[in-house]
């Protein structure tokens, strides 16, 4: 899986399965063993979980950069490398 961003000891990454066109839009956030998977367009957990304060910083950094990550996904439907996205400050 591409890693995308890092930040806080977040791991952002975003792949596409095979069959993923009727998936949502979505990236994974890792951090301290556990995993999320996150809807970019409502900006919700579809799978999985971190802790509170490290989601709320994973929603901060996903507000921040949405129409970049939307961008990512169509890149990675179309089989090319997602573009790294800048950490949260």
């Amino acid at each position: 899986m591409p890693t995308i961003s890092r930040f806080f000891g977040i791991v952002i990454t975003m792949h596409w399965e095979r069959g993923g066109k009727h998936h949502a839009a979505h990236f994974h956030a890792r951090y301290g063993g556990q995993e999320v998977s996150v809807d970019i367009n409502a900006l919700t957990a579809l799978q999985g979980g971190l802790p509170p304060r490290v989601f709320g910083l994973v929603l901060e950094w996903a507000m921040a950069h949405r129409q970049e990550l939307l961008d990512d996904w169509e890149r990675v439907l179309r089989d090319e490398t997602p573009v790294p996205i800048d950490p949260l400050a």
